[in-house]
């Protein structure tokens, strides 16, 4: 049947004026961040401070009014209260490192937190943080063991296709500190992994040592989903010029929309635990 000109004129029309802009508005997705609330905790324990917090903090600021959410930065740890707690979707620990909560009900509202569905990001150091608190360090993933000399190293995207991954580099080549940990949980799914191989040959010895039976690479980057809560961790971002560099604004912000993704309520019905040291559900 031949379609006359008339006839595919009046269908551009129709597609131009009313199916397209349907199409459109179906395929479009809205961003799940836009007018959440976020926490970022700075705090730190005895013991090393990295001069990077401000520039993330900054940074994070930054995302927060382009991509419309906001940021509540506290140092204080009188902020883990359930009461508090739930106007957070997810909290951001930034560079955090050693014991950041002054007393075991702190604790015990920061775990209950999580069981009650909310989200956990954590950046570079934030792996050695809490050390002597088993469940915190599951929840992590690992803790903290070594990092080899700031230097330009490379970084594998084991993970393209995941949200948390757009607009990263297949192969990241970057100065930063590559970081291993000890008691990892095998709960984590890896997203980036350090290239050992790329790194100066002049600490070796010691690398191998700290990647025990890792051998080419090691995770930098990682997710879990873990007692009804939702954590994202990325060990990169030592430098405070980090967090000018637009590749790493991106991975920080992918990571911070990934954990708004999976936010689906705080319910604190779902907390279960007593005592920040209870056992993990069966």
């Amino acid at each position: 049947m031949r379609i006359s000109p008339k006839s595919q004129i009046l269908a551009i029309l129709f597609l131009t004026a009313f199916a397209l802009p349907v199409l459109a508005k179906m395929s479009s997705k809205p961003d799940p961040i836009k007018n959440m609330q976020v926490l970022v905790y700075t705090k730190n324990g005895k013991g090393y401070v990295h001069d990077n917090i401000a520039s993330a903090v900054a940074s994070i600021q930054t995302m927060a009014k382009a991509n419309g959410f906001s940021v509540v930065v506290s140092d204080d740890p009188a902020v883990f209260t359930e009461s508090n707690l739930k106007k957070f979707p997810f909290v951001v620990f930034t560079s955090t490192n050693n014991d950041v909560f002054d007393t075991d009900d702190q604790r015990l509202a920061f775990r209950r937190y999580i069981e009650a569905g909310g989200g956990f990001v954590g950046v570079h150091s934030v792996t050695g943080t809490e050390r002597n608190w088993k469940w915190f360090k599951m929840m992590i993933g690992e803790t903290f063991s070594w990092h080899a000399k700031f230097q330009k190293f490379a970084i594998k995207n084991m993970d393209p296709m995941h949200p948390s991954m757009q607009g990263v580099p297949a192969r990241w080549e970057r100065e930063d500190e590559c970081y291993f940990g000890k008691e990892l949980y095998p709960g984590i799914k890896v997203l980036m992994a350090h290239e050992l191989s790329s790194l100066q040959p002049d600490q070796t010895e010691t690398i191998v040592k700290n990647a025990g039976s890792y051998a080419h690479y090691y995770p930098a980057v990682w997710y879990q989903d873990f007692e009804g809560g939702h954590v994202w961790i990325t060990t990169l971002g030592h430098s405070k010029e980090s967090y000018a560099e637009p590749v790493y604004q991106n991975h920080l912000l992918q990571g911070l929309k990934y954990m708004a993704s999976k936010y689906k309520g705080i319910n604190f019905n779902n907390a279960k635990s007593t005592s920040k040291d209870d056992p993990l559900k069966p």
